[in-house]
């Protein structure tokens, strides 16, 4: 997808967490943003939402997942009482577990209140607790409405099983130190990009399991092939590094992994349409 056509936004990077409400315009254009948004759906009879191509008519206390990355609008919808919470890719990125949400999650961006009662009620209650925290004086509310955002999260997970059906995907199971072992090996690829050999064979031999079953595995937790996860993970430190002043293009290949910019450039336009000196460009721009 071609994103130089639509606006782009961004938070103070160095934050994990952002929070708005209260806007009197009722529709947002279509734009991306690298943070993602939790927004509960506020009162009124019309609440329409656009994510990707699609549209969704819907009712109060309905929530909209939009992950990072990902094309979205407000056609029209009461903005004045809507909460939107927005998270950082960072932040999603810091732990496994959360990883495996964003994946699992990434082809579901509504849950309904009239099909999952229970699931929205307790969504709702989370989000109510983070709104109320954010807006107070509270001089640890960043830590607490994290806390609260990976209660969210874990909450999305326990309801796989129920949420499955929508995804198309059946639920999971393996054991707790195999899972331990898989976040051992993707903390040493984040901490280590620029290694020698970061091969699927040679992370299997790390978790001390068998190639094929890593393979497996990760598929099942991430949502994605180890190879794809790898770029990824790779793309979201290059476009960390693209934000800061004084490194070459070449400098933020080698330091996110890439062997080269030909391979640097391709990856990059093929997941978020642009290529690295576009995307170095916007902010630059935004900045002026």
């Amino acid at each position: 997808m071609d994103y130089s056509n639509y606006e782009i936004y961004d938070f103070d990077h160095y934050s994990a967490f952002n929070m708005a409400t209260g806007y009197k315009e009722r529709s947002y254009q279509m734009h991306w943003h690298s943070y993602g948004e939790i927004l509960l759906v506020g009162p009124g009879k019309t609440n329409i939402y656009m994510v990707g191509k699609n549209t969704y008519e819907l009712v109060p206390d309905d929530i909209v997942l939009v992950w990072p990355m990902e094309m979205h609008a407000i056609v029209d919808a009461d903005r004045e009482k809507a909460v939107v919470i927005q998270f950082s890719n960072s932040f999603m990125n810091s732990l496994f577990d959360l990883q495996r949400v964003m994946h699992l999650y990434r082809n579901l961006h509504i849950i309904c209140v009239e099909a999952h009662p229970e699931l929205a009620a307790k969504l709702k209650v989370l989000i109510e607790k983070m709104r109320d925290i954010f807006f107070s004086d509270n001089q640890e509310k960043e830590i607490r409405c994290c806390m609260l955002l990976m209660e969210f999260m874990l909450t999305l997970l326990e309801h796989r099983n129920e949420l499955a059906p929508e995804m198309d995907e059946e639920p999971y199971g393996y054991a707790d130190d195999v899972m331990q072992r898989m976040i051992r090996v993707t903390d040493y690829i984040k901490n280590n990009l620029t290694a020698d050999d970061l091969s699927q064979g040679t992370m299997a031999e790390m978790a001390g399991i068998s190639r094929d079953y890593f393979s497996r595995i990760f598929k099942n937790a991430t949502g994605m092939n180890y190879s794809k996860w790898l770029n990824m993970i790779r793309l979201e430190k290059a476009s960390e590094l693209l934000t800061e002043d004084g490194r070459t293009l070449t400098e933020v290949a080698m330091l996110s992994g890439f062997q080269s910019i030909p391979s640097f450039n391709r990856v990059f336009r093929e997941e978020k349409g642009m290529t690295p000196r576009d995307y170095r460009a916007l902010f630059v721009s935004q900045s002026d």
